[in-house]
C-alpha cells in the first residue's frame, strides 16, 4: 500500500520501492480493491524480498515489519520504524483503517522531505 500511496501522492520527492521480510509472493485481493476504491493503481506492485542491491541504494527504507530495526537491518540508521497493523486476512473497513494511515505516513514523510529539500 505504501508504494502505491508514494507513487501517487509522493513522487517528486520519494521513489518508493516496496520489499519485505517474509513476502507472501502475491498482492492481497483486499488490498487490491481497497487501493483501487482509494484511487492508487496497483499496477506494478508486487510482493518481493528485499534484495541487496535494493538495500544499498535506499537513502531510506520504512520498516512496517514490525520487527525492531536494530535487529533486523545492518545499517538501521537509514531506518524509519513505523508501527503499522497487518490486515493481511482482516475486513473490509479494517484494511481502509490501514491504508488511511500509512497514507498519512506517506504523507507527512514527504512533506519532511520536502521541507528538508526546501520543495
Amino acid at each position: 500500500m505504501a508504494e502505491a500511496v508514494a507513487r501517487q501522492d509522493a513522487s517528486d520527492v520519494i521513489q518508493p520501492g516496496s520489499a519485505g521480510l517474509a513476502p507472501l509472493g502475491h498482492i492481497e485481493p483486499m488490498t487490491i480493491y481497497t487501493l483501487a476504491c482509494n484511487g492508487y493503481s496497483y499496477k506494478g506492485l508486487t510482493s518481493k524480498a528485499i534484495t541487496e542491491e535494493a538495500w544499498g541504494s535506499a537513502e531510506l527504507v520504512v520498516n512496517m515489519s514490525g520487527s525492531p530495526s536494530n535487529l533486523v537491518f545492518p545499517d538501521c540508521l537509514k531506518v524509519e520504524d513505523w508501527q503499522v497493523q497487518d490486515p493481511y486476512g482482516a475486513d473490509e473497513p479494517f484494511y481502509q483503517k490501514i491504508l488511511d494511515d500509512i497514507a498519512g505516513r506517506v504523507n507527512a514523510l514527504a512533506d519532511r522531505l520536502r521541507k528538508q529539500r526546501g520543495s
